[in-house]
């Protein structure tokens, strides 16, 4: 009885184990990951307080906290939802309507709708737990995906964004200005992430549009229906017409998920109301062919397989090559440079590895299809949050730290090359000893990567190293390139003997349509009475043929050829000298070769070709064709039936095989004495023609020697040319070095005069201003440029333009002592400015503040005026005069 019990959940976790592991079954609800930081706090409030009640969305939040303290982040936005907002806890199981919070001193992950916590391995100040929650996001729920980045410093995050849109999901960004810091936002928006910028508060209603749109369901990779089919292709014209770039060769349901994404992210229904929203919108085209070039990548992507590349493959390739040499590869869909710069680190780090450390060097090209992509793979920046991706020990030795993040060294930077290229329309790199093509292939048809993989092999040298993504392989092409490392998507090319017309090049990859397109490029013939009549005269009645060139390789076939051509034994050969039977060979060669000769018909009548089982009298016309177009200097040969002549018939009919023989010899030997003379003028005329020819040659060896001597001296001079450049450049960083101490010289003695200084051009417009300047006149940078007439004083001085215009006409300066509307008095000095070529250029306005001596003076005058009526008070009277009486 006790075993019962036993078996039984062992038999119930046993069948658990079996359905757990689904990745392709997404969670019935939407989960949706918010990175936030500084500021964060007020942003999530404006968030999760504009959730509508039964939303049926999960949030899980990341927060940068002090490891040190306690969470009390759920308590702090309970107060602003309606929703649970719990502290997560190992393996808790996500639910919709609820709000989750990584505890402190944690990392999070998510599998299958299920919060796992890890404890930290990056030390304190390093750690990106926004980056690492959002890249587990994307795995687990693949397109379904929702990411929100909302206030804080650093750039925390973007890569995780970058895991979210390779996978199709939707990526939300906080409005840079409405955030506290926008150090988060900007720097996803500035990486092209962002498919939705607004508000905090505005956000959870987007993302509520959007899943409207794209309901939260599993598509299964079935065939588009025939609407869907035009619309798609209607797409890929636009796209076509606005960027020069066909997309028909790409994966119509990536393409189709991809165009599904947008229309949701814009509330659209139809793909027909999506197509005339891009007629419409020129803008929208511009970010669908941002959308579907898939633009993510980061440094040492598959960590296991950039190890095997540097201590394996690498190492093997330089020791085969020769020292000294420089090796050539080529990175096609580089998108921002993470790949190709972390193989020329990888490079550099195994050649240091070998005895001749020195004695290699590498030019990487790098290509891709979004030119934006490669301006920002110049400028070799990359976020803060590499360090996630690239060891402490190589951001060391290959990057140098900046305000922005972490730029490429010099001698890395020099050894990439990057330039706009498409795969699948332009002429590939050649001679190559290294071809990084990793999670590009993925995203093209079946068709066109069974093309590529040959045109890589015929790009590579001997022994040249293929590395492909974890999710691409080479196919069937296992003749082509050996594996170094399956596991790692390594292999070397092999010698193998390739035919020339296995390797296609990009200008004639056959353009595939999305929705499958049709085998044969041109429209089926009409199937009027006509043409149907015409057919069958053609084929019951029309004597056979062929059309071939002039070596005799046969073009066209029409009509039953069988009983005067067969396929000759061993390879395949359409020669028709070689599938010519017996009795027609030597005659239609003859014939063939005097048609081309004579440019006229010629016709062989009653020859005997030998069938199964007996002969058959044929005549043939061979004809060399004039008419305009493809057909012209084609040849027709065509074979027409006709019966034995009677005295043939009788005279074959008697026993003279021995006479008959001999007439079958001497027919032969006249032939082939015709050939022969045939073939001695031929070589008459072709030593003709190469004299001719090596005349030429020698000729043109002349002049091409006479050109080589040319470009020597040019080279030369454009040698000098370079080093007087590079002393003049000198010179200039020079002067520009010199000018900026100048400048901080300036700016310091203006800054510790103390003394308001504005500058003034010739038009009386600002141009420029000390910061003292700002307490007289109302200036702030944006006003430079404009009229000092339009600026806002606190003096009581209108006639400061007056005088500075008659300043400029006199050049005699002006100064004037002018009070303030706020009491205060400045003493105002208007100057020319005269530059070092004694050139007047403008004035120099100066303003003093003369506020306490004005005051001084005002109580000196006041006292002055006291004492002169104290003294006047004090001063003795002169006596009266007394009247004079008449007497």
């Amino acid at each position: 009885m006790k075993s019962v019990p036993k078996k039984q959940p062992g038999k119930t976790t046993k069948v658990a184990r079996k359905k757990t592991p689904v990745p392709d079954t997404p969670v019935s609800f939407p989960i949706v990951g918010i990175g936030a930081s500084a500021g964060g706090l007020e942003a999530l409030e404006q968030f999760l307080g504009h959730v509508p009640p039964g939303s049926g969305m999960a949030f899980v939040i990341v927060q940068h906290l002090d490891p040190t303290r306690k969470g009390i982040m759920p308590e702090l936005l309970h107060r602003s939802t309606g929703m649970d907002v719990v502290q997560v806890k190992d393996a808790t199981k996500v639910k919709p309507d609820c709000a989750y919070v990584i505890p402190p001193n944690k990392d999070m992950s998510i599998l299958h709708g299920t919060l796992h916590l890890l404890d930290p391995t990056a030390p304190r100040g390093l750690r990106l737990p926004i980056d690492f929650f959002l890249r587990s996001l994307a795995q687990d729920q693949k397109e379904h995906s929702i990411g929100v980045i909302l206030s804080g410093m650093g750039s925390d995050g973007t890569l995780g964004l970058r895991a979210i849109k390779e996978t199709a999901g939707v990526v939300l960004v906080q409005d840079p200005a409405s955030a506290k810091f926008d150090g988060m936002p900007r720097s996803a928006i500035d990486a092209g992430l962002a498919d939705i910028v607004a508000p905090a508060s505005e956000l959870p209603e987007k993302i509520l549009a959007y899943l409207q749109r794209t309901p939260l369901m599993a598509k299964s990779e079935t065939p588009l229906e025939d609407k869907a089919q035009s619309g798609l292709q209607k797409v890929v014209i636009l796209l076509r017409s606005h960027t020069g770039h066909d997309f028909s060769l790409y994966k119509q349901n990536t393409l189709y998920r991809r165009i599904e994404r947008r229309m949701g992210i814009h509330q659209i229904g139809k793909l027909t109301s999506y197509v005339r929203y891009l007629q419409e919108n020129s803008q929208e085209l511009d970010l669908l062919f941002k959308e579907l070039l898939i633009g993510v990548t980061n440094f040492f992507r598959d960590p296991s397989a950039w190890e095997k590349l540097c201590g394996n493959a690498l190492p093997e390739l330089l020791a085969s090559r020769t020292q000294g040499q420089t090796l050539r590869a080529w990175v096609p869909g580089c998108s921002t440079g993470e790949e190709a710069y972390s193989l020329a680190m990888a490079f550099k780090e195994a050649a240091e590895n070998i005895r001749s450390k020195h004695n290699f060097a590498l030019q990487i090209f790098a290509t891709d299809l979004d030119r934006d992509a490669i301006g920002k793979a110049r400028q070799g920046l990359f976020p803060a949050n590499i360090a996630a991706d690239v060891p402490v020990e190589r951001l060391e030795r290959f990057f140098t730290k900046e305000d922005s993040g972490y730029r490429v060294r010099k001698e890395i930077r020099e050894m990439v090359i990057f330039a706009p290229q498409n795969l699948v329309m332009d002429p590939p790199f050649t001679k190559l000893d290294i071809l990084c093509c990793r999670n590009l292939l993925i995203y093209l048809t079946a068709e066109v990567q069974k093309k590529l993989i040959p045109l890589f092999h015929y790009s590579l040298n001997a022994g040249g190293i293929l590395f492909l993504g974890s999710s691409e392989a080479i196919g069937n092409h296992t003749a082509l390139f050996a594996p170094l490392n399956a596991k790692a998507r390594l292999y070397r090319r092999t010698e193998a003997v390739v035919e020339r017309q296995a390797v296609e090049f990009p200008s004639s990859f056959t353009t595939i349509q999305p929705g499958g397109a049709e085998k044969h490029p041109h429209p089926s013939p009409s199937t009027s009475l006509q043409s149907m009549a015409d057919q069958l005269v053609l084929q019951r009645y029309a004597p056979p043929a062929v059309l071939a060139n002039e070596l005799g390789d046969i073009f066209y076939i029409s009509g039953r050829t069988g009983k005067y051509l067969e396929p000759a034994a061993g390879k395949a050969n359409w020669n028709l000298f070689a599938m010519a039977r017996e009795g027609l060979r030597y005659e239609l060669t003859e014939a063939f070769h005097k048609a081309l000769r004579q440019k006229s018909p010629v016709v062989l009548h009653g020859l005997k070709v030998g069938t199964n089982g007996g002969t058959q009298c044929v005549d043939i016309k061979v004809q060399q064709l004039e008419e305009d177009g493809p057909l012209n200097s084609l040849v027709m040969c065509v074979f027409t039936d006709v019966a034995p002549d009677a005295k043939e018939v009788a005279r074959s009919a008697k026993p003279h095989a021995r006479n008959a023989r001999e007439a079958d010899m001497e027919r032969e030997l006249a032939q082939v004495r015709a050939e022969a003379r045939v073939v001695h003028e031929e070589m008459q005329t072709s030593q003709e023609e190469f004299r001719s020819t090596n005349e030429e040659l020698q000729s043109t060896n002349e002049e091409l020697q006479s050109t080589n001597e040319e470009l020597t001296t040019s080279k030369e001079e454009m040698q000098s040319l370079n080093e007087e450049l590079q002393t003049v450049n000198a010179e200039l960083q020079s002067k520009v070095d010199e000018l900026s101490r100048v400048g901080n010289d300036m700016k310091n003695l203006l800054d510790s005069t103390d003394i308001a200084t504005l500058f003034l051009d010739k038009d009386l417009h600002v141009g420029r201003f000390t910061p003292q300047a700002t307490k007289v006149i109302k200036l702030i940078p944006s006003d430079i440029g404009r009229p000092i007439t339009d600026q806002a004083s606190y003096l009581r001085y209108p006639e400061l333009s007056a005088d500075a215009k008659n300043v400029l006409r006199t050049l005699v300066p002006v100064e004037k002592q002018i009070d303030a509307s706020d009491g205060r008095w400045f003493s105002v000095r208007i100057m020319p400015y005269r530059t070092l070529d004694d050139r007047i250029d403008g004035v120099v306005i100066t303003f003093a503040d003369i506020t306490v001596a004005k005051t001084l003076e005002a109580k000196l005058r006041a006292k002055q005026t006291d004492l002169e009526k104290c003294v006047a008070d004090q001063s003795p009277k002169p006596p009266q005069r007394k009247p004079r009486t008449k007497a």
